[in-house]
């Protein structure tokens, strides 16, 4: 049986089973990570951020409870990448779930706060899906440039014929994340040339599954977000393929049009930060090394796309610095 896991933000306690479970990876050219006794561990950790980035974590949690951690509480937020930097920077979160990278601003806004040190972990990778409602039987394929001239800033396109000549004459119904969205601010770079550079008058929302709902009400709609929820609903939503630039094929979202870098320029990668003070602690420490040592058995049933094994390693590679920089202090 599959593991569901809901898609809002949640607080997962760990505190169920009794067995005693060693974890450890063991990093490619460099001295193994330490072990850690998972049944041993105590303490809370805190995380917010992405919408999309933030099922990934809570699958890591309950698998991590489920290996023995039962007495570690993490609790996962959801406020859009923006929002959870904004908390990571405040000092309130251990764990910042992201699905583009920290931004100066907000690194500036992290030392000013005395946050100290921190590290980002690539965790896994998203085919960003651009979606229509089923009844759309036209649009299986979308230019870069269509994209853009229906979502760029003061566009007026409000029916699909106007989208193209050959499409219906059906109104046009967009949906997309809020501006604190990492989804928002990628795909407004990679579709029209500038991040945060969109029309306005679309339904947006942090909240993904009010854009599922809102495209699959509409028969024009037409809406975008992380790969995971166009799985976790796809007998409701159709993915509209993208025409690779510099191919001219179109290509769909999928996890192997991501591993063989087809799927352009939508795929994209997803990060878990860390505080330095927080990944001191052995639970924090203990969480990621479980994330990267289980990193496929969490993207799968969580409907992510898992890194690929050279991306594998550069993250255990990284993880590994970081423990090693952490028991240093």
């Amino acid at each position: 049986m599959r593991l569901r896991f809901g898609r809002r933000g949640v607080a997962v306690a760990v505190g169920a089973l009794a067995a005693s479970v060693l974890v450890s990876t063991a990093i490619a050219g460099s001295a193994q990570n330490p072990t850690y006794n998972l049944k041993n561990l105590r303490g809370s950790i805190t995380a917010d951020g992405s919408s999309t980035v933030g099922p990934y974590t809570t699958a890591a949690a309950e698998l991590f409870r489920r290996a023995g951690a039962t007495n570690v509480r993490v609790t996962v937020g959801i406020s859009g990448t923006g929002g959870g930097f904004q908390r990571f920077c405040r000092n309130e979160i251990d764990l910042a779930d992201a699905s583009r990278p920290m931004r100066n601003t907000e690194a500036a806004a992290c030392k000013t706060n005395n946050v100290g040190s921190w590290r980002a972990f690539h965790v896994a990778n998203d085919a960003l899906s651009v979606v229509v409602n089923r009844q759309n039987t036209w649009a299986r394929c979308l230019t870069v440039a269509e994209l853009k001239k229906i979502w760029e800033p003061g566009s007026k396109i409000d029916n699909w014929k106007d989208v193209r000549s050959s499409f219906p004459d059906v109104p046009l119904k967009l949906f997309g994340p809020g501006t604190d969205s990492g989804t928002f601010e990628y795909f407004t770079e990679a579709i029209n040339g500038r991040a945060r550079a969109s029309r306005t008058d679309y339904q947006a929302s942090e909240d993904d599954n009010v854009l599922v709902q809102g495209v699959s009400g509409e028969r024009g709609g037409i809406g975008y977000f992380g790969f995971s929820y166009y799985v976790e609903n796809q007998s409701r939503l159709n993915a509209v393929q993208v025409t690779n630039p510099k191919t001219n094929q179109c290509v769909g979202p999928s996890k192997a049009a991501v591993f063989n870098n087809t799927y352009k320029p939508l795929s994209r990668p997803l990060f878990v930060y860390a505080k330095g003070s927080s990944f001191k602690r052995p639970e924090v420490q203990a969480f990621m090394d479980y994330m990267f040592d289980n990193e496929v058995r969490i993207a799968d049933r969580a409907d992510f796309i898992s890194l690929t094994p050279k991306q594998l390693r550069r993250a255990r590679t990284n993880f590994a610095l970081a423990v090693k920089a952490a028991n240093r202090r």
